[in-house]
């Protein structure tokens, strides 16, 4: 299995990432494990396949799970199918109330009619390319969970922001997104505490944060490439300071790396390649 390559922590593993991510993620989608997880599921799902059989195929499960965000989710088949069941009920509130985007999408692809999944080769197509990318987000951050937080964050703010819904809603939202929560507090340097108040109480302060820190006053700003740059580069910088606190290292050293630039991050990807 191919193994990312992360030099550096904080804005210095982060730059590296950017400027090797396309390079390192077609190694990853190219090794055996990653191809034969894919087949694995194209081929399950090219037959139409009920409920039962679907939660019941622990492969199958873990790799469609892993598709959206859900790894390690498995042990949930009793939870995962009410999720399925409701999502076939025009009438169910239950997803909208649920307010989880990402199992708002596994419901959406995996939808079942009269208690089967039948699912075309456009989303089989999808669901493995979504299944390669988190897999690779997810080897990512066996090395350092920070820069899979941060790829989390890049590639979940533009379906948590906007879509014409209400602050409270998109605010909700963000908070109820364990890995976009997580970036937004450090890098808004939100009390540790946060998450024992009400969720009301939760929200108000991560607007006001918002608004003081960022100068965002306007949520759907939030999905703005300029703006999710800064808000990663800021919680890996804040991220690093509290590790080298915390560990007794000099963050300076971050500070001196953080400069690598994107030829010297291709050389250096192309040398652990050799």
């Amino acid at each position: 299995m191919f193994r990312p390559v992360i030099p550096a922590s904080g804005l210095a593993g982060w730059n590296f990432l950017q400027a090797t991510y396309d390079r390192q993620l077609k190694s990853f989608t190219e090794s055996a494990q990653t191809r034969s997880d894919q087949a694995y599921l194209s081929e399950k799902l090219s037959e139409p396949i009920t409920v039962d059989a679907f939660l019941n195929d622990r492969r199958l499960l873990r790799t469609a799970l892993t598709a959206f965000g859900l790894e390690g989710e498995e042990w949930k088949r009793g939870f995962i199918k009410k999720i399925l069941t409701e999502a076939a009920d025009p009438q169910s509130t239950f997803l909208a109330r649920l307010n989880n985007n990402q199992y708002t999408r596994f419901a959406e692809a995996f939808r079942p009619s009269g208690n089967v999944i039948s699912v075309s080769e456009a989303t089989r197509e999808s669901v493995g390319a979504r299944f390669a990318t988190e897999s690779f987000e997810s080897a990512v951050g066996q090395i350092d969970n920070s820069l899979r937080l941060s790829l989390n964050f890049k590639s979940e703010i533009d379906s948590l922001v906007g879509n014409g819904s209400s602050d409270n809603a998109v605010l909700y939202r963000l908070l109820g997104n364990v890995p976009v929560r997580t970036v937004l507090e450090r890098a808004l340097n939100l009390p540790s505490d946060i998450r024992n108040l009400p969720i009301e109480r939760q929200a108000d302060m991560l607007k006001d944060a918002l608004s003081k820190r960022l100068g965002i006053r306007d949520l759907d700003t939030l999905k703005s490439a300029e703006t999710v740059s800064k808000i990663v580069e800021r919680y890996n910088a804040l991220e690093a300071l509290a590790q080298g606190a915390s560990s007794g290292r000099n963050p300076s050293v971050v500070t001196l790396l953080s400069g690598i630039g994107s030829s010297a991050a291709e050389n250096l990807f192309r040398s652990r390649q050799s």
